[in-house]
């Protein structure tokens, strides 16, 4: 019973919607309407408020991060479920019909609560991708195709099986940008849409 209510609670705070509160506080209207639809900090990128899209970033990450820090420090057993749950949280959220965001900010997060090197070489590899090529969707799957093997390095097994879970969720979330990616369509970084 702990561990399930463990789990709601990591999930329904990875539900909320950083990014759409913040662009809706800001006056610039459903960040859903906007790019790519995605509540996520790329697409807030895309409205040109560069402060906004640094706060969803960051609030998008610290749900992963205090959801996992928290559990580990009150000795509980059920880190890895809690996790989990946060970044199914995020990637379907209940207060907006189940679409969320592409999980790569809370999954960075995560990370960072399991094992910060861990954490800190993810975006390592997320941040040279994207000043390589200047696509946010190509270093976040580059990011998570690379995470299973930086977690086994750093953490051992449980945490890479994690981690290949969550990579896989984030390939399934992508799977549009996949096909804008090979169709050479995708948008750059930066680009303001609307």
């Amino acid at each position: 019973m702990t561990l399930l209510l463990l789990c709601v609670t990591a999930y329904l705070i990875g539900s909320i919607p950083f990014g759409l509160l913040l662009t809706r506080a800001a006056g610039l209207g459903d960040i859903r309407a906007i790019g790519s639809g995605n509540i996520g900090a790329t697409n807030v990128l895309r409205t040109g408020k560069k402060g906004l899209a640094a706060a969803t970033l960051l609030l998008d990450a610290l749900k992963g991060t205090v959801v996992v820090i928290f559990v580990r420090y009150y000795g509980h057993g059920g880190v890895f479920a809690a996790a989990l749950a946060v970044f199914l949280g995020h990637l379907f959220p209940i207060w907006l019909g189940f679409k969320g965001g592409k999980g790569v900010a809370t999954g960075l997060g995560v990370f960072y609560g399991l094992a910060w090197p861990m954490g800190a070489a993810s975006c390592a590899v997320w941040l040279a991708s994207a000043m390589l090529f200047r696509v946010s969707s190509l270093a976040a799957l580059i990011t998570f195709i690379a995470a299973p093997v930086l977690a086994w390095h750093f953490e051992g097994k449980r945490t890479a099986l994690l981690a290949a879970i969550m990579a896989a969720l984030v390939f399934w979330k992508h799977r549009e940008n996949i096909r804008r990616l090979l169709a050479g369509t995708e948008p750059r970084i930066g680009r303001k849409q609307k």
